[in-house]
């Protein structure tokens, strides 16, 4: 075994690969961007090596620069994670070379399946089933162009090179084709810096379930059972679980087979992902074998009780495979979610900024967390969002998802906007809990998981928002009073008493743009709550402590008594009612109301940080209002930015390749 590995990664799977190498007696070295100088991945690790700028081209994509770190720092072997350059043949080979480890597979099977076009030809010869399309090298528009024709709509285009749900486009007709197909091919070729593509017919609801697989350098092969992860939008997993609740026992033995011979296609060793497409009579296909560890590899360390990143450092030091495959059992349910710093109700924009407030669910038998992150650091915009990955473990699916269910309410993010409540909805819906979801079902009915949506009604919640308030309120100006000179004095209580009136106070709880009026009364607990046209008399209500760190507001409201998760200080209250999440901003009750920005229309403003990578207006141009006006690329991702109105260009403030910061004004229209 090792003594000594380079880590050549950052965030979460760095810190993950920590853990291991650890329990294990393996020494760790980091490495890092300017911008992680002072993340936890370099903080955990027993060492740390500085090798360049924020942007993942200065930095975790020079390979260089990590084979300098190794060599200064005398690692012995470099584990890469995934992203990045994990998938990369070239720097596996250059590894070796320098007399290290790669903690993965040989780049000669790397190569195999490092184009999709390639990886299909050599499934299909192995007798892997494979979806019928178009793989071949001439990539001239007219070409493909007909070969769609040919194929039959609908077709995917595909990225040859890519992965992570980038340069992936869905064409249901001829019309189409050419427009995506350009924006396919950018989207590639500034992402994975090649921009071939590879046509496929595309299969109408189909599910995606992917095999775990692992090799040695002895020959041998085998799987460690599936995962589901139909849940995605745009192509990007955001639920995986194992098992599937789609697959027979036969179905999923034929999957295992299949993948297991696509492994020794290519005579594969350490880990890897052979990821299928289902379609909903049961008929599967080959779509790509990942070469690396997979995001979502914890749902099979749960229900397999195997430490995934042990058995990747045991093959690359030489040991044959732990276990035989009959040796390997799958037993209870595991489901994983993904929180990232987005807002699902601005179409899923990435954030970033400082975690002003992370709170995440202990950990215990059924419950994991996996972060690169703690509260107090930044999400920065060079990288992925993701926060933290939540993990839930129990003997049935059923079980599962009500752990998950209770998991996710008990997360808390403050500073940028979180993807928490659109999980919670997700854990909740009936696609979901029936297990029917299909690949595309989230972004048919995307309506259905963003938005206000379900749980309790605006006015109790408003009730129980302010009850918090008061009490919270209450406590504070009693630790004021017992510090001061005259701690019984009726001047120091909060109840709103005064000489001559019955105490009635105003609280105004803003959610979002709307603002909340309340009239109440009493204090310590009792109190008669007037919202609009309804006043509710509060009976009992008190603020107590529970075992997970969290506080819980019990009382009874007009005698039906009520539970609430909450959260509180002078400047916020959120209330979760077991089904959703409330944030209400404390105002003063006399704010005055701001006019609206009048000249808010005619900007076409930056939503985030990012590069600018296609304008595709000028000045004196009449445009038309949800118009798109330029292409920006951010976190991974291209955001087409719209006009904001009819009107004609009068002038543009960026072009193709400026990088611009969030709220630029890019497009001024005429007034």
């Amino acid at each position: 075994m090792f003594d000594k590995i380079l880590i050549a990664n950052r965030g979460e799977i760095a810190c993950r690969v920590i853990r291991t190498a650890r329990r294990l007696g393996i020494h760790t070295v980091a490495v890092y961007s300017d911008a992680d100088a002072d993340a936890q991945h370099v903080r955990q690790a027993d060492e740390a090596w500085p090798i360049g700028g924020p942007r993942p081209a200065d930095s975790y994509l020079r390979g260089e620069a990590i084979l300098e770190a190794a060599r200064r720092s005398g690692a012995q072997a470099i584990h890469p994670g995934y992203g990045f350059l994990s998938e990369n043949a070239d720097f596996a080979d250059a590894v070796e070379a320098a007399g290290l480890v790669f903690i993965g597979p040989k780049a000669a099977s790397m190569r195999k399946m490092g184009s999709k076009a390639g990886a299909k030809e050599l499934m299909q010869a192995a007798g892997v089933p494979v979806v019928p399309g178009y793989t071949g090298e001439d990539q001239d528009a007219t070409t493909l162009a007909r070969e769609a024709e040919r194929i039959g709509f609908p077709l995917m285009i595909k990225a040859a090179h890519g992965g992570g749900g980038k340069g992936m486009r869905i064409v249901r007709g001829a019309g189409e084709f050419l427009p995506n197909l350009e924006s396919c091919q950018r989207e590639a070729r500034n992402a994975f810096g090649r921009d071939r593509v590879l046509l496929e017919r595309y299969i109408e609801q189909p599910r995606h379930i992917e095999i775990q697989v692992f090799g040695d350098n002895h020959g041998n092969a085998l799987h460690l059972f599936e995962r589901e992860c139909s849940a995605q939008r745009r192509y990007q997993k955001v639920l995986e679980e194992s098992p599937s609740p789609f697959l027979t026992p036969e179905l999923r033995a034929a999957m295992g087979a299949a993948a297991v011979q696509a492994a020794h296609a290519i005579d594969y060793a350490n880990a890897g992902t052979v990821e299928f497409i289902v379609a909903p009579d049961g008929g599967f296909y080959f779509m790509e074998i990942n070469t690396r560890l997979q995001v979502e590899h914890p749902v099979t360390e749960l229900v397999t009780g195997l430490d995934l990143v042990e058995w990747q450092l045991r093959i690359a030091a030489g040991e044959p495979l732990p276990l035989a495959q009959d040796e390997i059992v799958q037993r209870g349910h595991a489901i994983e979610v993904r929180l990232y710093a987005e807002d699902p109700d601005a179409g899923f924009l990435p954030g970033s900024g400082r975690l002003q407030r992370l709170r995440l669910p202990p950990p215990s038998a059924h419950a994991r967390i996996d972060s690169g992150v703690v509260e107090g650091d930044t999400v920065t915009i060079f990288y992925d969002p993701m926060i933290a990955k939540l993990i839930v473990y129990d003997e049935d699916r059923p079980r599962a998802l009500a752990r998950l269910r209770d998991a996710l309410a008990n997360c808390e993010v403050e500073g940028p906007k979180s993807n928490i409540a659109f999980l919670e909805r997700l854990a909740r819906h009936p696609a979901v809990v029936d297990g029917r979801i299909d690949t595309g079902y989230l972004d048919r009915h995307l309506d259905e998981f963003v938005g206000d949506s379900g749980g309790t009604g605006e006015a109790d919640a408003v009730i129980a928002a302010a009850t918090v308030a008061l009490l919270r309120d209450e406590a504070a100006t009693r630790a004021l009073a017992a510090a001061s000179g005259d701690p019984h004095s009726p001047w120091a209580e909060a109840s709103g008493w005064r000489l001559g009136h019955a105490g009635q106070r105003r609280l105004v709880l803003r959610e979002g743009e709307t603002r909340h009026l309340v009239l109440a009364s009493g204090a310590a607990g009792d109190y008669r709550i007037e919202y609009g046209d309804r006043a509710a008399d509060v009976r009992g209500a008190r603020l107590d402590g529970e075992a997970d760190g969290g506080t819980r507001l019990s009382a009874r409201f007009d005698d039906q008594a009520r539970g609430y998760r909450v959260e509180a200080d002078e400047h916020r209250v959120l209330l979760h009612d077991g089904e959703r999440r409330r944030r209400y901003a404390r105002v003063p009750a006399y704010e005055p109301e701001h006019a609206a920005d009048a000249g808010g229309g005619d900007q076409l403003k930056a939503p985030m940080p990012g590069r600018i990578v296609l304008v595709k207006v000028a000045p004196g141009d009449a445009v038309s209002q949800g118009q798109e006006l330029l292409v920006m690329e951010a976190m991974k991702m291209e955001l087409a930015l719209k006009a904001p109105r009819d009107g004609k260009v009068a002038e543009l403030r960026a072009a193709a390749g400026d990088f611009v910061e969030a709220d630029t004004a890019l497009v001024l229209l005429e007034t």
